[in-house]
């Protein structure tokens, strides 16, 4: 039938010994504005038939879902491409914080943040809190989607999680937010725009 209980998965966030670990650079910085900070992280998806995993890249002030990509592999390549897309739509931010994965931590990942001047934060060791914007991202979209559906294919688990995200930034009231919307705080609190008016 399918039955599966509710349970954390195996950890996903794990460190690559070869690879550089950056200092956590939001404690006690004010993040007010959109762009001025971008989090990620990835997280596992059960379907009808196997599993694949989600990979989301966030706007910290806003909880704006900037870009998303779903893949059946934990290789970098779709966490790239996520990170690619938000640059090519929303431009860069100040700081961008993710857990210590592999994925993360990659040169190939994090040569694409030092080539665009973006100052690189990491999660403490086991410190999930540090990461707290997507980490509740992730109870959301799980109650109100994943766990609700048993997604046939990874095809259909995109078809499904665009509408989702679609009405996840442009519909759904946010209490953190003071019942706004992302896509109404993103850009009434991006500098350039409120520069402009």
């Amino acid at each position: 039938m399918g039955i599966e209980a509710i349970y954390r998965k195996p950890r996903l966030s794990r460190p690559h010994p070869g690879h550089t670990v950056y200092p956590y650079l939001l404690r006690n910085y004010a993040i007010t504005e959109a762009n001025s900070v971008w989090c990620a992280d990835i997280t596992y998806i059960t379907m009808a038939r196997g599993f694949c995993y989600l990979v989301a890249i966030m706007d910290w002030a806003s909880m704006k879902v900037l870009s998303w990509r779903v893949s059946n592999t934990l290789d970098t390549s779709f966490c790239i491409a996520a990170l690619e897309e938000a640059i090519m739509k929303y431009g860069t931010p100040d700081i961008f914080n993710t857990d210590r994965g592999s994925q993360f931590t990659s040169d190939s990942f994090t040569g694409i943040l030092k080539t665009h001047g973006i100052r690189i934060s990491m999660d403490g060791n086991g410190r999930w809190r540090d990461n707290i914007v997507i980490e509740r991202f992730w109870k959301t979209v799980k109650y109100e989607e994943i766990y609700l559906k048993a997604y046939e294919s990874i095809s259909h688990a995109k078809k499904e999680l665009t509408k989702f995200f679609d009405r996840y930034n442009t519909q759904r009231p946010h209490q953190g937010l003071n019942d706004r919307i992302p896509d109404d705080v993103y850009w009434s609190t991006l500098p350039n725009v409120k520069d402009a008016v």
